[in-house]
């Protein structure tokens, strides 16, 4: 445990640094525009691989990815359990320079939120009701004109392993407004970084690419099948590193996480 949390502290201090830099110079970036677009990528790629070598060797992590062939040619909804920053690390590169869905609070990050703007990551103020959601699939339908990816986690934030599912209704808003196919993923990142966990613990994480659902279903019935395809192959993923052995600890709410899910995939349950 010393050990590990030493590590994680060697991990930290290198993600913020790597992080301010990178960001200064994205935010720098705006005053040579014909640079701008080629740094801000740049440095959003450079982040990505420096933080796949950080985990790997400060902390022991490493991840898997299936389903590739899923992946669209053209652009879509990207929808991905989120229960880790380790998402962003892993997903990015797949898509190309997709565009994030981000809560307006991270813009207002001194020079982070420069570097989020120039980057092309989308506004989303909960706060401003129907008003934000409309902003937002807005700017998600110009990334889409643009052939761009959208990047979104359904929930709005981190959630830990097999904790009840909250999808929300952004992705099917866009979903209807846009008739674009929604690419949904799940992971079990969330048992090696968990979220606010200082300590990381070393495994293979995996995520799961799964068969894009098309255009053309209800917002309601999008959210359900979401849910349904999402959490089935996710709680698999946490059941099976689970059966494998974990380093991390299991306190008793995971454990009972663990039992319900469990109980529920029984048979006699079914």
């Amino acid at each position: 445990m010393v050990l590990q949390a030493l590590r994680s502290l060697i991990f930290w201090i290198v993600l913020f640094s790597v992080t301010a830099i990178l960001s200064i110079m994205v935010a720098l970036s705006i005053l040579i525009p014909p640079w701008t677009k080629s740094i801000s990528r740049g440095c959003a790629w450079l982040w990505m691989v420096l933080m796949r070598y950080n985990l790997r060797l400060t902390v022991g992590i490493s991840y898997e990815i299936t389903g590739r062939e899923n992946i669209p040619e053209t652009g879509a909804i990207i929808a991905a359990k989120h229960q880790s920053d380790f998402d962003i690390i892993a997903l990015y590169p797949l898509f190309n320079f997709p565009s994030f869905i981000a809560k307006k609070q991270l813009f207002q990050i001194p020079v982070f939120g420069t570097a989020l703007r120039v980057l092309k990551t989308i506004e989303i103020d909960r706060s401003a009701g129907s008003g934000g959601m409309k902003g937002m699939v807005a700017d998600a339908r110009k990334r889409i004109d643009e052939g761009n990816f959208i990047f979104i986690f359904p929930e709005g934030t981190r959630k830990a392993p097999l904790a009840e599912p909250d999808y929300r209704f952004g992705v099917a808003k866009m979903y209807e407004s846009m008739e674009v196919s929604v690419l949904p993923i799940a992971l079990n990142t969330g048992l090696y970084w968990g979220r606010n966990s200082f300590v990381l613990w070393p495994g293979k994480a995996k995520i799961s690419i799964l068969p894009p659902i098309g255009p053309g279903l209800s917002g309601t019935e999008l959210i359900r099948t979401l849910r349904d395809t999402i959490d089935t192959e996710t709680t698999r993923l946490v059941l099976e590193a689970v059966d494998e052995g974990l380093t991390r600890p299991i306190d008793s709410g995971f454990r009972q996480r663990i039992d319900a899910a469990r109980t529920e995939q029984s048979p006699a349950a079914s």
